[in-house]
């Protein structure tokens, strides 16, 4: 399963930080940050919950790029 969320993020850089954390998330198949659209498009893992994996994404965002946020 796909799903394309909101971001905010300041910089490119933060972007990338964020698409890094996602993608070393359980749960988490694969992840693209689009700096540009300002949306994070994040695939699932066969039969992982998105509410709660993307809580997860959330939190690690947060611990690299504390000003982040995550539209849910």
């Amino acid at each position: 399963m796909k799903k394309t969320y909101k971001i905010d993020v300041d910089c490119a850089n933060c972007a990338n930080k964020m698409e890094q954390a996602a993608k070393h998330t359980a749960g988490v198949q694969d992840a693209v940050v689009n700096f540009m659209t300002l949306k994070m498009a994040v695939e699932f893992e066969e039969g992982a919950d998105p509410k709660f994996v993307m809580q997860e994404v959330y939190k690690n965002c947060k611990k690299v790029e504390d000003d982040c946020e995550i539209f849910l």
